[in-house]
Parts: C-alpha cells; structure tokens; sequence
C-alpha cells in the first residue's frame, strides 16, 4: 500500500489512504445511498428477576392480668410481676424485579420470645373502722382519741384502757412499755 496512489485503499473508504511516519491512516466516510437504513430495533430487555429470603420480628405485646390479694388494704394495687414483650420471627420469601419488591409470600412464622403477662393485686383486706371509734393498731377496742392511758395508772388521758391489750400494728399510744406486743399489763 505504500506505493499507491490516488483511489487506492479500502472498498469503503472515499478518500484515499495517507501515509504518516511509516504508518496508514484511513478514513472511512458514510455516504449515503439510496436505500433507508435498516432500523434494528433496540432488544427488549427483560428485567432481572431475583428472590430473597427476609426475616422480620414484630412484638407481641404482653397481657395484663389483675389478682386480688387479702393481706393488702382495700382498694391499694400494686404490680407484683412487671410485664415483658415477647417477639414473633416471621421469614418470607421477598420477589424482586428490576431491583423492586414485587412479591412476598409467608414461608414460616415462630414465637421467638414468649411474652410475660403483668400481673397486678388489688388489695381486699378490709380494716377496722376508725369510724367505729376503736383503733386498728390493737386488739379489742382501744378508743381513737388524741392520747389513751392504761386504766388505773398515771396519765392524764383523756381516755383509758383495761388491759391487757395486743398491739397489731403501731403503738401509737405507748401503751407497751416493755415492747413484748402486750400493753397495759398488770
């Protein structure tokens, strides 16, 4: 190709084949015919289809559950056993098609945490009537005043006891001098 001269290089090419430093260059031309080129349409192109195994966990919340208890003051509540949430493993089987969510089917379901149930007491116990005029911190029917005396002893009262007399909760008159749970004893 180094000695040709005008016209000379590919079928394609309109012009000529140049030579720099040694080497062939050729440049190709379209020309245009009389014919409409072919269009190729572009291939439909089906997206990629894939599927993922997903486990998820919802919460199950805990039950409440309410109790009555006979050594607590009617009326009082108190939580005995605090609730705990259990959890749910749910694993599905997630569709995707061209990188977007399209399907997803339960494949399993399990309790993972079994939820605790709370449980509250509501107390029954019903005290003595302070209305009835006998203090509930003792046995019998010590009177409800602002101070009471063992009968027959000093004091300045304005009530009195016959003792003996069992003290149940506080002694709030200092009837037992001796704290043996027994006051006003001879």
């Amino acid at each position: 190709m180094l000695g040709c001269g005008v016209g000379c290089g590919t079928a394609e090419s309109t012009e000529p084949a140049a030579v720099a430093g040694g080497r062939v260059i050729t440049r190709t031309a379209t020309v245009p015919t009389s014919q409409p080129p072919t269009s190729k349409a572009p291939k439909s192109v089906v997206p990629e289809k894939t599927t993922k195994t997903v486990v998820e966990y919802r919460v199950i919340p805990f039950k409440t559950k309410t109790v009555t208890d006979g050594e607590l003051p009617k009326g009082e509540r108190a939580v005995r056993t605090v609730g705990v949430n259990g959890s749910r493993k749910l694993t599905y089987e997630v569709t995707y098609v061209g990188g977007k969510s399209t399907a997803k089917k339960l494949i399993r379901q399990e309790v993972a945490k079994q939820p605790r149930s709370q449980v509250t007491v509501v107390g029954t116990k019903v005290e003595e009537d302070v209305e009835s005029g006998c203090d509930p911190n003792y046995s019998g029917c010590v009177p409800v005043a602002s101070d009471v005396d063992c009968s027959g002893r000093s004091g300045n009262g304005p009530e009195y006891v016959d003792g003996p007399v069992t003290v149940t909760g506080s002694d709030i008159y200092r009837l037992d001098s001796d704290h043996d749970g027994i006051g006003c004893e001879d």
